[in-house]
């Protein structure tokens, strides 16, 4: 059987107009991104360790257990700032 002929196309050059339009996107670190994901973190790790050594009667006794997710929102708002850092 005989063999088909191979298609070639052409390679794709975009438009003269496309390569002008070149944007350049500038992101800035700010200088507080590490400090205040760092925060998070301790502040977080701080309000679990007391809530652990004080037998939940610190840091708020009304919240009772939910002094825990408190402490771990702080940590996920750390990680929420991580995003940010460059």
């Amino acid at each position: 059987m005989p063999k088909s002929r191979i298609r070639k196309k052409a390679d794709y050059t975009p438009p003269p107009a496309a390569k002008q339009q070149a944007t350049t996107v500038k992101l800035s670190n700010g200088s507080w991104v590490a400090p205040l994901m760092l925060a998070m973190f301790a502040l977080g790790l701080a309000w679990i360790v007391v809530f652990y050594v004080t037998d939940g009667s610190l840091p708020i006794d009304s919240l009772n257990n939910w002094n825990i997710l408190v402490g771990f929102g702080f940590i996920a708002a750390g990680f929420g700032v991580s995003t940010r850092w460059k």
